[in-house]
């Protein structure tokens, strides 16, 4: 009995692959962040200037992505598991690509009116559903790409590209409030910004075209010749993987509602701080504290291969249990820009200890044939229902003056997701990613037994 994956023997190899598909998911994520940084900017394009509620439109179309990354993990997840991780990838960045063209020369409210929304909401829900496959199959791809032993450390720079991209977007207003002034970038600027975006993604495409293919190549010519139907089912997932599914989201509502309230809601609540006259400063404030946050995530990896990923888990659930309170009651009332960053970057220590090791964690779940579907699935109904909303929650208990209600809710969820952390996972145990000859096994063993 073999392996259903290209287990890579060669740690060049390794890396290499790991950098390619770092490099498409550094674009893609870049595409998805860019909206969020320059949300501000382009709010009046969209909607009047006298609209009271047009942040909170601008942030509920954020939101509203998040509603197709379920269906984006349902497709290109089934997908990867039927036809290939490298090829699902390669789509996804394609149709971001387009996505980010769309807004960059989409009308405004001025031209067209309500189209000019209508077409903003349409780009954005493609953008989701792009993304909802983006995050299933590459932290499929970047787990089986990564050499056993060095699994935690090469994974994590499925973060590092996903901070990254949010990184590259931070650089990016940057340049433009040091050389444009802000009539200039809520007139056309950010239309570059998401330009920038759209051309990448197509140079991109080309680069993940060379990328080695994970999933073995008799296991994919079974697949076409139906001998192996319960690949990327959706059946299949829910009737004999719903143990694993079950976990893959419990594990991601509380990592996912921390890391949008911290690494989203935080750098705007430094924005509006520092609005007065000091938007550099709120800016540079930020990029620092996003770059610390992409270097932490190596480091994390590095660690979850000597101590377990349990450890690491645990270590955020109990940090965003204690600390989120003190994140959003604090960090709107500085002005001193050292104060700020500090508060942010504990925030961002506490957050690796998910972010470093998610996609390893989620990915060791599942069995090969069904492990882009079940983590592309899990990961995005619970980034939808938890992660998506955390902006526009935000944002609407800031205007209806309940921002403890919002830090209790996400307290309450972190703390629910601590205690699967706990009592559901273990350090060393057996996994599909590590260890799927013995555990196909064992399953086969079982089987016989309730057979007999």
């Amino acid at each position: 009995m073999s392996t259903t994956t290209t287990i890579p023997t060669s740690l060049r190899k390794s890396v290499s692959n790991t950098l390619k598909g770092s490099a498409g998911n550094l674009v893609e994520w870049y595409d998805v962040y860019v909206y969020s940084v320059f949300a501000t900017y382009f709010e009046s394009q969209f909607f009047a200037d006298d609209d009271k509620n047009s942040a909170i439109y601008i942030w509920a179309i954020f939101a509203v992505t998040f509603l197709m990354r379920p269906i984006g993990s349902w497709f290109f997840g089934r997908f990867a598991d039927r036809h290939g991780r490298r090829l699902a990838l390669t789509v996804s960045v394609s149709l971001m690509a387009l996505c980010s063209l769309i807004i960059a020369f989409a009308p405004t409210a001025e031209m067209i009116g309500a189209g000019a929304v209508a077409i903003l909401v349409f780009a954005r829900l493609l953008q989701g559903f792009a993304t909802g496959g983006e995050y299933g199959t590459s932290a499929t791809y970047m787990s089986e790409a990564a050499m056993l032993g060095r699994r935690g450390f090469l994974s994590s720079f499925h973060y590092v590209t996903l901070v990254g991209g949010h990184v590259l977007a931070q650089t990016t207003l940057l340049v433009m409030v040091l050389t444009l002034s802000d009539e200039a970038i809520s007139t056309w600027g950010w239309r570059v910004a998401f330009a920038i975006g759209g051309v990448s993604a197509v140079v991109v495409f080309w680069l993940r075209r060379t990328m080695d293919e994970s999933l073995q190549a008799d296991v994919i010519e079974k697949i076409k010749d139906g001998q192996s139907k319960g690949s990327g089912s959706m059946k299949e997932l829910l009737v004999h993987q719903w143990r694993p599914l079950l976990l893959c989201f419990l594990i991601t509502m509380g990592g996912t509602v921390a890391f949008y309230t911290y690494s989203v809601n935080g750098p705007s609540i430094v924005k509006s701080a520092f609005s007065g006259g000091d938007v550099v400063t709120g800016t540079l404030i930020n990029l620092l504290a996003l770059v610390t946050l992409m270097l932490l995530q190596p480091l994390g990896g590095w660690l979850s291969d000597r101590v377990g990923r349990k450890s690491l888990l645990v270590f955020f659930g109990v940090g965003g249990v204690l600390y989120t309170w003190f994140l959003i009651v604090f960090l709107p009332l500085q002005t001193n820009p050292v104060t700020a960053f500090t508060i942010l970057f504990v925030g961002f220590i506490i957050l690796t200890g998910y972010t470093s090791i998610n996609a390893v964690v989620k990915a060791q779940l599942f069995p090969t044939h069904i492990r882009a579907l079940g983590v592309g699935f899990g990961y995005a109904i619970a980034n939808s229902l938890f992660g998506g909303t955390a902006p526009l929650l935000y944002q609407g208990a800031l205007a209806a003056d309940q921002v403890p209600l919002f830090i209790g809710y996400v307290t309450a969820v972190i703390f629910a997701s601590l205690l699967v952390y706990i009592f559901a996972l273990r350090n060393w145990a057996p996994n599909w990613l590590d260890n799927e000859l013995e555990m196909r096994e064992k399953v086969a063993e079982r089987e016989a037994a309730l057979s007999r």
